[in-house]
């Protein structure tokens, strides 16, 4: 026998739902809190900063777009196009090497072996700024062991340039490759290559036509990650090639600190945001590749 609900007992229920759900808004407020100072206070500061002057007789301060267009000429444009270009180089360098270092990783039977590689990945992708810069000087530097060693310096090689730097850039990008693109490899499966294979296809065609398709997604989004990595270092160029080499990076930290001219600090600031739009731009392109692909990987 069944007896219909009165509008009474109805209402309890639902407030008793609603009630069950609070908890979890409330366990994500202090991380919404806490992004909202750590990141978006510091953004509000640069957009303002970026479109604000101040004159340097009264101190008054008034909005203006010339500190942004400025940003976008001369040295400070030269700067950007160097860090766009070396980031982008490394980037493909750094998925070229990774992508084969991964796939033996996760094609290998070894657990111990994956387990230290990975673990080695790790460690590198995170190792940076001064300390690899002195290690490299002296190890390739013009007065380093493997220089001196091998006779490189005889044959023009030169540390302290743009592909040098890409060097160092492929120390901690080769191995941030592997970590980002190991789990996509080992998504894909083992029937896919064996029902390539029973139909006639070779290694080649496979990796060609099956693998590469459903990897490419997992694989822009890696470069896209290796693109902004690259894009943001600042400790190991300005370590290693001080002003050789014209990186963005370089010349917002010139302008804060007032080497070249005084009172730039605001056009360091619009530099600040053009990277905050290229960085924007990188995650436009990244978050709808790794969705893509998880569709794929995880069916």
């Amino acid at each position: 026998m069944t007896t219909a609900l009165t509008r009474s007992d109805v209402a309890p229920v639902a407030s008793a739902k609603r009630r069950r759900r609070a908890p979890g808004w409330l366990a994500v407020l202090p991380l919404l809190v806490f992004t909202a100072i750590a990141f978006g206070l510091p953004a509000l500061a640069i957009l303002d900063g970026a479109f604000t002057t101040k004159d340097a007789t009264t101190g008054a301060t008034s909005y203006t777009g010339a500190n942004m267009t400025a940003s976008l000429h001369g040295a400070y444009l030269t700067a950007l196009l160097g860090s766009v270009k070396l980031s982008a180089i490394s980037a493909v360098l750094g998925a070229l090497f990774g992508l084969p270092l991964a796939q033996a990783v996760a094609g290998s039977r070894s657990r111990a072996l994956r387990e230290a590689v990975l673990t080695a990945s790790g460690v590198l992708a995170n190792f940076g700024g001064v300390p690899l810069a002195f290690a490299f000087v002296a190890t390739l530097g013009n007065a380093g062991v493997l220089t001196l060693h091998l006779g490189l310096k005889d044959s023009g090689w030169d540390l302290y340039s743009f592909w040098g730097l890409v060097l160092v850039y492929l120390y901690f990008l080769i191995p941030l490759m592997v970590l980002t693109i190991t789990p996509a490899l080992d998504g894909l499966r083992a029937q896919w290559r064996e029902a390539a294979l029973n139909n006639g296809a070779t290694g080649v065609q496979y990796w060609r036509h099956v693998a590469l398709p459903v990897l490419a997604p997992s694989l822009l989004g890696g470069f896209v990650l290796l693109f902004g990595s690259a894009f943001a270092a600042y400790a190991t160029a300005a370590a290693m090639v001080g002003s050789a080499v014209p990186l963005v990076t370089l010349q917002i930290a010139d302008a804060l600190s007032g080497n070249v001219l005084v009172g730039q600090e605001n056009v360091a600031l619009a530099l600040s945001l053009d990277m905050v739009l290229v960085a924007g731009l990188v995650m436009a392109v990244y978050l709808p590749l790794q969705r893509r692909s998880a569709r794929w990987l995880d069916a």
